[in-house]
């Protein structure tokens, strides 16, 4: 766990979002590169990559504070924050980044004014993967569509450079801490040091007597994931792309496969999200990327059989 990377020119460098920019950085140049090479317009690449960055965001916060449980948090904070308990300890409730009251009784924080824009604070951390995702993706679409850019070689791209993102933003949340495992006593099992997130979930969970204290061993879903991911990148761009026979087959083949590796990890995984009828919220949403993939490749296979009866015919 490596929170910051340093400073440079007296700001700090923390690691998550330093690792997001590296994953920004690296696919636009991906996206970039391929649009010169598949002769498409690559401006429009750029501008759909800046605009992703906003999008990605606004969608990944959005889907934090509907569906990761802590909705009522947010309302309670501007209707009647007084129904607010944080279950933090004594010392971080009277921090200045807190400031709340300490409840003795109850052993927890509550907030002491109303907070309305609670929910709009991304940089304070809760993100969800799935959420950026869409809402990057679904405006890409958007701009696509106007630009009159083809959308199936769009969505081959995004099966192209998303698992990229992906390895290099799972590796933030290594270095973060957050988005931990399972308490577990498998080889593969890592200790976070003090005040980590894993410590202070299982303090919270009465695992620990203290936060203060290193983490239970636990399993690295965050590497997981990240390799999980780069494998991903590594089949898509190295075997399905060169060999692919319709557009859209990368992507069905690329996010399938994503979506199984997360329906999957999301059983290791132990930190705070939404679960509904005994699944995590993420589990849901790969099975609807699934079923979207299963559509996307019966259409444009479909279409590319026409296609190729169509010039057979014209021939």
């Amino acid at each position: 766990m490596i929170p910051s990377f340093g400073s440079i020119f007296g700001e700090d460098l923390p690691a998550y979002f330093t690792m997001l920019t590296c994953a920004f950085v690296v696919c636009t140049w991906f996206a970039v590169r391929w649009g010169k090479q598949s002769r498409y317009d690559h401006e429009v690449l750029i501008d759909v990559a800046l605009y992703s960055v906003i999008t990605g965001v606004a969608g990944a916060r959005l889907a934090h504070v509907l569906f990761d449980g802590y909705l009522m948090d947010y309302v309670h904070l501007c209707t009647d924050y007084t129904q607010v308990g944080w279950r933090i300890t004594e010392g971080q409730c009277n921090a200045e980044w807190v400031q709340g009251s300490w409840d003795a009784a109850a052993q927890v924080c509550h907030p002491t004014e109303q907070d309305c824009f609670a929910p709009f604070r991304f940089w304070q951390g809760g993100l969800t993967w799935y959420g950026g995702m869409i809402g990057a993706v679904g405006y890409a679409m958007h701009i696509f569509r106007q630009e009159g850019f083809p959308r199936l070689p769009a969505l081959d791209l995004a099966g192209l450079i998303l698992p990229l993102g992906l390895f290099f933003g799972r590796l933030g949340c290594w270095f973060g801490g957050c988005c931990f495992g399972l308490v577990s006593d498998h080889p593969l099992a890592v200790s976070f040091p003090p005040w980590s997130p894993a410590s202070e979930q299982q303090w919270r969970d009465g695992l620990l007597e203290s936060p203060n204290v290193a983490s239970l061993t636990v399993w690295p879903t965050q590497l997981m994931e990240s390799l999980g991911s780069l494998l991903i990148a590594f089949v898509a761009i190295g075997l399905v792309h060169p060999r692919k026979q319709f557009h859209g087959q990368v992507f069905s083949i690329s996010f399938g496969l994503y979506a199984l590796l997360r329906f999957g990890l999301e059983f290791l995984r132990a930190d705070d999200r939404g679960i509904y009828a005994g699944l995590a919220t993420s589990q849901w949403i790969s099975i609807g990327m699934l079923a979207f993939c299963a559509f996307v490749w019966m259409r444009a296979s479909a279409h590319a059989k026409s296609e190729e009866a169509r010039r057979a015919k014209a021939a």
